[in-house]
């Protein structure tokens, strides 16, 4: 396949993704992101005349002083976020048996966060990792750099396969100075990442998306099969129709559930699951809906 073809597909693929996610922000999610990722707090707007049942600790007394008459001091809040989605390219995200791979659903979420942001005025930025910080994409508004964002992860080739998540949440703390609203968008198939997790989660909002296919959550029964770790390579032979494979690998899978639930909850972090052959709008809204009303 010519360069030509590859540029014309990954085109292809970005407007179409262009398409759907704007239109989802605009007529879905911008009052329901707006309500969910509120301002930093509040920040200084003007002063005017004391009125009757105004508080007096707003009063500003250098301008009440020089007009001899109370002035206070009016806030407003402050809109302006930045937000940051960590996106894993490792290489279970190649992932996909039904509707779409782990990799374009990605994609998507990544999208209409972004237009939902622009549309608040935030900034949106981005960190790619695998087990190491792939690109990083500094905080910017603006459309452009909205479709630069959906054409990376559409097209972008990782240099490593494994995952870390540690490694992003790292990065994030280190680079992003202010405090920023983070979606990670993951599969969460890594180890050990609690403690970047409960330090990231003290200075950034970090919201967790967890991608993950219907396939991966059950092993299907048809008999002896090879499977291969997209990560590492390795391969192992399961008899998929065995009793005791099917008891052990879902109960493997709860258990992962529930650690990866533990360990959210245990850091004040929100997430939902997604999954690749369902539409994501309605998880998406719920955890909008659920931060918007706490």
């Amino acid at each position: 396949m010519d360069t030509a073809t590859t540029g014309q597909e990954i085109f292809k693929k970005v407007r179409k993704i262009e398409i759907k996610t704007r239109g989802l922000s605009q007529q879905i999610f911008s009052g329901q992101y707006h309500s969910a990722f509120k301002g930093r707090g509040m920040a200084f707007s003007e002063v005017r005349e004391y009125q009757y049942g105004d508080d007096i600790r707003s009063i500003d007394w250098n301008v009440t002083a020089r007009f001899n008459h109370p002035f206070v001091k009016v806030f407003e809040e402050e809109r302006e976020l930045t937000v940051m989605l960590l996106i894993d390219v490792s290489a279970s995200n190649e992932f996909g048996s039904k509707k779409q791979l782990k990799k374009m659903l990605a994609a998507e979420l990544s999208a209409v966060l972004a237009f939902s942001a622009i549309q608040n005025n935030d900034k949106v930025g981005v960190i790619f990792f695998s087990d190491q910080i792939e690109k990083f994409i500094p905080p910017k508004k603006g459309t452009s750099h909205i479709l630069r964002i959906i054409r990376e992860v559409v097209s972008f080739e990782p240099q490593h396969r494994s995952t870390d998540i540690s490694e992003a949440l790292r990065f994030l703390t280190s680079a992003i100075k202010k405090r920023s609203t983070a979606f990670v968008i993951s599969d969460f198939i890594s180890r050990d990442f609690d403690q970047p997790l409960r330090i990231a989660a003290r200075k950034h909002d970090l919201i967790a998306l967890r991608i993950t296919d219907k396939r991966e959550t059950e092993l299907p029964s048809i008999g002896l099969v090879r499977f291969a770790d997209a990560e590492t390579g390795k391969e192992y032979w399961i008899d998929t129709s065995h009793a005791d494979s099917q008891k052990r690998y879902m109960h493997w899978i709860r258990r992962q559930t529930e650690l990866l639930d533990q360990t959210f909850t245990k850091n004040g972090v929100d997430n939902t699951i997604i999954f690749t052959d369902e539409d994501y709008v309605k998880p998406l809204m719920k955890l909008f809906k659920k931060r918007g009303n706490s």
